[in-house]
């Protein structure tokens, strides 16, 4: 049975631009590398697979791998939180402003808009890294 999450897997278009995208936000990468080989086509399930991988730490400990496939490149998505498969990843940001700031700066998307919970404890918005992933951030309101 499942011990721990050990990480959240991302395929972007792009790995150096989504390592700044993501450092921007306060991220911090941890290690990166290409791999190809019989290894990684077990693995994937592809054959003569060609990536590279970066796995970035939140401050909480908190790990997100990007992956670039060089070898099977997929065409980009729009972001839509209806579609199926891995919805969003949320993200507790300090100030709100702060963080859509530094989204629209490194190439990011608002997707919604800024919105506070019913009972007053969080501001919340979807966004969309420059992959089209969308990201949520929320921010927590002192009581």
């Amino acid at each position: 049975m499942i011990q721990a999450v050990r990480h959240t897997g991302l395929v972007v278009r792009d790995l150096n631009r989504s390592v700044r995208f993501y450092e921007g936000l306060g991220l911090e990468v941890q290690a990166r590398k290409r791999e190809s080989g019989a290894y990684i086509d077990a693995v994937i399930g592809l054959q003569d697979a060609d990536l590279e991988w970066a796995k970035l730490s939140a401050p909480d400990g908190a790990l997100v791998e990007l992956i670039q496939y060089h070898s099977h490149p997929e065409p980009p998505r729009s972001p839509r939180a209806s579609a199926a498969g891995c919805s969003h990843m949320a993200f507790t940001v300090r100030s709100m402003e702060e963080a859509l700031e530094a989204v629209e700066f490194l190439g990011g998307s608002r997707v919604g808009q800024v919105a506070t919970d019913p009972p007053g404890r969080h501001r919340v918005i979807y966004c969309a890294d420059p992959d089209g992933i969308i990201i949520e951030l929320v921010e927590v309101q002192s009581a």
